[in-house]
This record gives structure tokens, sequence and C-alpha cells, in this order.
């Protein structure tokens, strides 16, 4: 995901390439295409902060028929970025503080070259993935109700996890990298001193299920421009810094890539996604 300044009328976007949603460096439900904010590419970089007392007490879990592998279990699902966030800067550019640094309560985030919007990529397999963990008994909370609104910033997006006590967390998106660069990869949190350091090895955990199914399920390569086998560590992302459970982001491809987006802009690659993501949490929190 990359992320760009906004002028007038253009909004900074954010994606990882070298840096990811929410931050800087390192990195239908909704229909196909929407257009993104005006303006080009963005690679992610980071995310927001929590306030103290912000966690409450763990969501019930719904009831769920016996048998079923999640059942028990809360998933929060951070889609990325919002539709309607091109049209408020004045709310999307506050500055938030994730603890490492200040940054952008949100971005636009980026898009395919013919204009597929990281937002809506994101809005539709955080919807289909969280169909699949309710059928397997799983209690699903998404951080924002729908692609046409602006937000949450991503201090609150952390807060949400926080609040549910989720057993595991997720923030999807797509990269706006250099189109050179393709593959998808995992973005995990460091020890900053902070709420996350407790939950850094889980989050491991999960990442590297979450990578391991993800290959396997949708044969998606490698990011062949970050990380090192599909794994970077972050500690400039608010969604992660101010997370006190597991919670990991991955970049799916790289939007920019035309290899990575026509696979992106394929309703069969993102049932593929919305799948695999599936079985990566359900190996881990099982």
């Amino acid at each position: 995901m990359i992320r760009r300044p906004l002028t007038a009328t253009i909004l900074a976007c954010c994606g990882l390439g070298v840096a990811a949603c929410g931050g800087t460096t390192s990195s239908t439900t909704a229909g196909p295409a929407s257009a993104a904010a005006p303006g080009a590419p963005q690679s992610r970089t980071a995310g927001a902060a929590v306030t103290a007392g912000q966690a409450s007490e763990r969501v019930a879990a719904a009831p769920s028929p016996t048998g079923k592998p999640l059942a028990g279990k809360v998933i929060v699902i951070d889609p990325g970025h919002n539709g309607g966030n091109y049209k408020h800067p004045e709310i999307i550019n506050k500055q938030v503080d994730v603890l490492t640094k200040r940054k952008p309560c949100d971005t636009t985030g980026t898009a395919t070259n013919d204009g597929y919007s990281e937002a809506s990529f994101t809005w539709d397999v955080s919807t289909r993935l969280a169909k699949i963990l309710r059928a397997e008994g799983a209690t699903v909370k998404l951080t924002r109700k729908d692609n046409s609104s602006v937000g949450p910033c991503i201090t609150q997006r952390a807060a949400i996890g926080n609040q549910v006590k989720a057993d595991a967390a997720i923030s999807i998106h797509g990269d706006g990298a250099p189109a050179s660069g393709h593959g998808f990869h995992i973005i995990m949190p460091k020890k900053i001193n902070g709420p996350v350091d407790p939950v850094v090895d889980d989050s491991r955990k999960l990442g590297i299920a979450v990578r391991n199914a993800f290959r396997s399920g949708t044969g998606q390569g490698y990011s062949t421009y970050i990380g090192k086998d599909a794994l970077d560590f972050r500690n400039d992302l608010g969604g992660l810094n101010l997370s006190t459970v597991p919670k990991v982001f991955i970049e799916v491809g790289n939007m920019r890539n035309p290899g990575d987006a026509a696979k992106m802009q394929s309703s069969k690659f993102r049932q593929q996604a919305a799948e695999s993501l599936a079985k990566g949490i359900t190996n881990y929190v099982s």
C-alpha cells in the first residue's frame, strides 16, 4: 500500500511497498471497483493510537452448534481504508499518536491502474472472510460497516480489537508499490515498550499461520520487493503498535503490478483469498 500526500483534492494514500496502511516504511457486499481518491499509487505505512482504558470486557461469543471449529472464538477483521475517505481530508489528515510517531488518521489507499480501489478490494475480501468465519462458529467484528463512509482512524481500528478481546485480528490491504514488484506479504509488530509487547510472539505465530495458508490456498507468490519469505516486521503502524490482541496485516498483492492487479480484480481470486485467510486464522486459534 502506498501513501501519498493530500493536496486540495487528493488525499494521502496508504500502502506498503516499503511501508504499510496506516504508516510509512519498511510498510458485494462490496462491489467491484469504486473510484480511488484522485491521485496515484501508494505504499502502506502506519497506524494509530489507543487511549488508556479503551479495552473493555470481551464481547460474548455468539452461541454456535457444537463441533464448529471456531465456536467461542472472537475474530476482528479490519478492511483497510474506506471508500469515502477521499471526500473528507479534514478527517483523515488529522494527526494521531501511534506511540512511535504521529501519523494521519487514515489514508485513501491505492488503486489499480484502471481504478479498482484498495478500499473496495479490502471490503470485498473482508466480507467474504467474515461470512466464512461465522459459518465456522466464530463471532466476527468488522472495523467498518460499509465502503462509502469515512474512517475509522487507525487508533479506533486497533481499539475495536482490544475492546472485544479478540482471539485474533487481521487488517487486509492491497499495496501500491512500484509496478515491478509483485506478491503478498504479512506485516507483524515489533516490541516498542508499549501495549503490543505482550502479544508480539503470538502475532508472529498468527502471521506465519496466515502466510502458509494463503500461499497454499491461492498460489500467490511471496513479495519480491519487501520482507523475507513474505514476512515483514514494523514498529510504525498504529494498528499494530496499539493492539493488545494478536494482530497482523496482510498486503494481498501489489495493485500497481499488472499481474497482481488482474488477480485482485477477479472475484474467484478474492474468494480464494478469503478462504485461505480463514484457514490460516483457524489454524492459529485452534
